[in-house]
């Protein structure tokens, strides 16, 4: 994190990158894996990895970014907490400018259903994203109201690196936010 940079361009921190490599090194399954990412360079940065362990290029989409939440820009840990906890609270609401979360919501369904119509129904997909607009799609894919209460946060580890394997078609949620140290071969049989 640092203020002076617009949060969009943030990198993964060097305990992230480690994570990333880590996972990506004993993943197998994920050779011919089709890679879809947001354009923040958070998730551009674990996508190109994955991308290098599966041998297909990084497909990114403007709409997989995370929340809106340029109005406010920069807030501290404890702020951007509050501002959290109300952004998923009245999701039909805006908070002090940030997209709403039903809006983000709308977004982020719509990009992963574009995304997987673009390739064949039994292709292996990874999504690299974000934890907010990944825990909006969660709720969608698991019929589940937005809460705060499901985010990876909440649910997985702390300070993101978290995974979750979903169906979009059925649609239905089949392993929960799980830390990448974790996530096990066998989701990507």
């Amino acid at each position: 994190m640092d203020p002076a940079i617009p949060v969009p361009l943030w990198g993964l921190s060097d305990i992230g990158k480690a994570r990333a490599d880590a996972f990506v090194a004993r993943s197998p399954g994920l050779v011919g894996a089709v890679v879809f990412s947001s354009r923040e360079t958070k998730a551009l940065e674990l996508a190109e990895r994955i991308a290098g362990r599966s041998g297909t290029p990084v497909l990114t989409d403007h709409d997989m970014g995370e929340n809106d939440r340029s109005a406010t820009g920069f807030l501290p840990p404890a702020l951007f907490e509050d501002h959290a906890d109300r952004f998923f609270a009245a999701p039909d609401q805006s908070v002090n400018g940030w997209e709403k979360a039903r809006a983000a919501q709308a977004r982020i369904v719509a990009s992963v259903r574009m995304a997987l119509a673009s390739v064949p129904a039994d292709a292996r997909v990874v999504f690299c994203g974000h934890g907010a607009v990944g825990t909006l799609l969660k709720c969608h894919v698991a019929g589940l109201p937005i809460s705060r209460a499901e985010d990876q946060s909440r649910k997985g580890g702390l300070g993101g690196g978290n995974g979750f394997l979903f169906d979009f078609t059925t649609p239905a949620l089949l392993i929960d936010w799980t830390p990448f140290e974790e996530i096990g071969p066998d989701w990507f049989d």
